[in-house]
């Protein structure tokens, strides 16, 4: 999506396999939709065409993919617009980490610069910008999504309606489990962290010597996301921010730099811009750590004996989470993990990744705990995992008494997309919207 003088915008989808489409760069551009005053391009809908059959080849012969992706990209825009008007604010942090995780994936799949920036048309920068574009508008998108629902409640009239109007969707739930973990990050090596030590130091004496924060993020900064833009993460909420970082950061006053900050990612120097009550405007300069010799035989060894004080009694697998646990997320929960595609409280083991799926089916009894496991994620960094097994339940048929609390999620979920897509079709009257065939 672009102004008529900006950039079109690039849908990242991972599981790449083989391209052998030819390059867009060949085909003239040409605008097939205008949103308001934005615009969108066939080179738009081409990308996009192409991500989607590296990732799923049987869309191949699809001849109505491109038009999906057309009325997708008119409705996202249509409500990105909303979202500027609301002010609507995402942690630009997390979206610069995950774009570059992305890129970096995408990057992996070509044998050369030169190729990937052929076959994409596009310059490196350009396609890194693009994704990283791409995720923040999904972002806030979700984040208009929650805002519109809190709130939202559903009847138990309403749950039994949607339970009758949909008997053949819940005819068998899946096998279910509640699960705790413990989860380690891998402790970076003396090396590395000297490293990056000695690098920070070096920006910093150039900042004291008066150089420009700016210029100095865009030369040294290894956040792909926020380099380019001088360090800058724009406006993010307090409390979505790691817990140094954010500590540090609302502890400046505005235009005050912070010293030498550590995190897991590695040594940041900050400036705050702004600050309001919940909210702070930053900007940073990362070197990060290299992780490609972190001490994964410790952390192996580390959770071995935690679970040992726990198996012994010595210890609760709860107090044990909440100490040591490095996913903020779980730990306050005592290292109990949320639903995920599963029955209310109950995850279900068919949405799990196979070797999250092979750790938490060979636990057989509640109270069982799994030796300790490393987990490559296909974003973000490697880690080490112990699980803990406090409840399983069996495939079953819904029971409208017994699994209430599922049915009543699903239709306030259900109620939730109803209420938001009719919100969009209301948009879309107060809106300019003009198409042309693709």
């Amino acid at each position: 999506m672009k102004k008529i003088s900006g950039k079109a915008a690039l849908l990242f989808l991972s599981g790449l396999a083989s391209i052998t489409t030819p390059s867009y760069a060949e085909v003239a551009d040409r605008i097939v939709a205008v949103v308001g005053r934005e615009v969108i391009l066939k080179s738009e809908i081409d990308s996009r065409a192409l991500m989607a059959r590296l990732q799923s080849p049987e869309l191949a012969k699809d001849t109505g993919l491109s038009r999906r992706i057309l009325d997708g990209l008119i409705e996202q825009q249509i409500i990105l617009s909303k979202a500027k008007i609301d002010s609507v604010k995402v942690d630009e942090n997390a979206i610069s980490s995950t774009a570059g995780d992305r890129f970096k994936q995408l990057r992996a799949r070509f044998a050369s610069k030169e190729e990937m920036e052929t076959r994409f048309g596009k310059t490196l920068p350009a396609i890194r910008d693009e994704i990283r574009t791409e995720i923040r508008n999904q972002e806030l998108i979700q984040t208009l999504r929650r805002k519109r629902s809190a709130g939202v409640k559903v009847t138990s009239g309403e749950v039994m309606d949607y339970y009758n109007a949909n008997r053949e969707k819940f005819s068998l739930i899946p096998e279910g489990v509640k699960v705790s973990q413990i989860m380690k990050y891998p402790a970076v090596s003396a090396d590395a962290q000297l490293q990056a030590l000695t690098k920070i130091q070096a920006v910093r004496k150039e900042l004291q010597g008066g150089a420009d924060f700016a210029l100095l993020a865009r030369k040294y900064s290894q956040d792909p996301g926020s380099a380019r833009l001088g360090g800058d993460l724009g406006y993010v909420q307090k409390g979505s921010l790691i817990p140094s970082f954010e500590t540090a950061a609302f502890s400046l006053k505005e235009g005050e730099v912070s010293g030498i900050i550590e995190t897991r990612y590695g040594y940041h120097i900050i400036q705050l811009l702004n600050k309001e009550p919940n909210a702070i405007h930053v900007r940073h300069i990362l070197v990060a750590f290299d992780h490609s010799k972190d001490d994964f035989s410790g952390v192996d060894q580390l959770l071995n004996s935690i679970r040992a004080d726990i198996l012994s009694g010595k210890s609760s697998f709860s107090e044990m989470a909440s100490k040591y646990s490095d996913d903020p997320s779980t730990a306050k929960l005592g290292g109990v993990i949320s639903s995920i595609g599963g029955v209310g409280e109950y995850i279900s083991l068919p949405s799990l990744r196979p070797e999250l799926r092979a750790i938490i089916t060979a636990l057989k009894n509640p109270g069982d705990i799994s030796p300790p496991s490393k987990i490559d994620p296909p974003q973000g960094e490697s880690f080490y995992t112990i699980i803990r097994l406090n409840e399983r339940v069996a495939a079953h048929t819904v029971n409208p008494e017994k699994d209430y609390s599922f049915l009543e999620e699903e239709a306030l979920d259900n109620k939730n997309r109803r209420l938001f897509s009719e919100w969009v079709q209301q948009l879309r009257k107060e809106v300019y919207v003009r198409t042309s065939d693709i």
